[in-house]
């Protein structure tokens, strides 16, 4: 596919939209619609058998949902990913991790988005003082244990396709290490 001309529709600190006219390879044309997002980190923060969450009000939802930890640097900068990882862990939970293993990449939804992530294993983990951003004031944290996670998901309260995503990564990397 070859893109024959792009154009930006809508910009924020978060997003770029653009809709870019395209040329497939039987010659005919199209168009695709393009969200442009920078990178993000998820962190899933492990203490023996328990992994600690957020919950957010995820505002296009309009639901509160349980997730592992993750986000991107404003104003849509490029971050070093391991460096990102540990800035959100922080930012949202006030853990600090003593080892941040990379455990691979995701991708959001390549149908509609450039965006993709890549997860961390966090462990050794310190408590300090959580440093939230404007939108995550309502932000609150818990441990679980795999079990109470695993019926969680069961149940529909863990519908996060980046976390269950990153926990099917955390279950490869443990089978394989």
């Amino acid at each position: 596919m070859e893109t024959v001309s792009s154009r930006e529709v809508y910009a924020n600190a978060w997003m770029k939209v653009r809709e870019d006219s395209i040329r497939r390879p039987d010659g005919s044309r199209g168009i695709y619609g393009v969200i442009d997002k920078p990178d993000y980190a998820l962190v899933i923060p492990v203490a023996g058998d328990r992994l600690h969450l957020v919950e957010q009000y995820r505002y296009p939802l309009g639901l509160r949902r349980w997730e592992f930890p993750m986000g991107t640097a404003p104003d849509r900068l490029e971050v070093d990913a391991a460096e990102l990882a540990a800035r959100e862990l922080r930012e949202e939970t006030g853990l600090r991790a003593g080892k941040l293993t990379d455990l691979g990449t995701l991708d959001v939804a390549s149908g509609m988005s450039s965006q993709r992530g890549r997860v961390f294993l966090a462990t050794e983990l310190t408590v300090g003082e959580h440093e939230r951003e404007l939108e995550e004031q309502d932000m609150r944290t818990a441990w679980f244990t795999r079990a109470q996670f695993e019926r969680m998901i069961a149940d529909g309260e863990v519908t996060d396709a980046q976390s269950l995503a990153a926990y099917a990564r955390l279950l490869l990397h443990e089978r394989t290490s």
